[in-house]
């Protein structure tokens, strides 16, 4: 019984260091062909629902979603937010 706990214990430890282990990750990159998620204009996305504080953009209005942006970061500064 005493032999049977070492050897599980070892083979725990031995199994748990090996997944420790880094095995090296390489990239493979097929010429000309871009391989990941194309993306996207921010302004093309709608806005947030008004329950995660979505801005009020017009989706597809690039300089309705830039005010936005604008008016969101004056929100954020401190001297704004207490009144200096």
């Amino acid at each position: 019984m005493r032999t049977l706990f070492a050897s599980l214990t070892a083979l725990l430890f031995v199994v748990g260091a090996w997944g420790c282990g880094e095995q090296e990750q390489v990239v493979v990159y097929k010429q000309g062909k871009y391989q990941g998620k194309p993306d996207g204009r921010p302004w093309d996305n709608a806005p947030l629902a008004e329950v995660f504080r979505g801005g009020n953009w017009k989706q597809g209005d690039r300089t309705s979603w830039e005010e936005q942006i604008k008016n969101r970061q004056l929100a954020q500064h401190e001297y704004k937010r207490i009144g200096q």
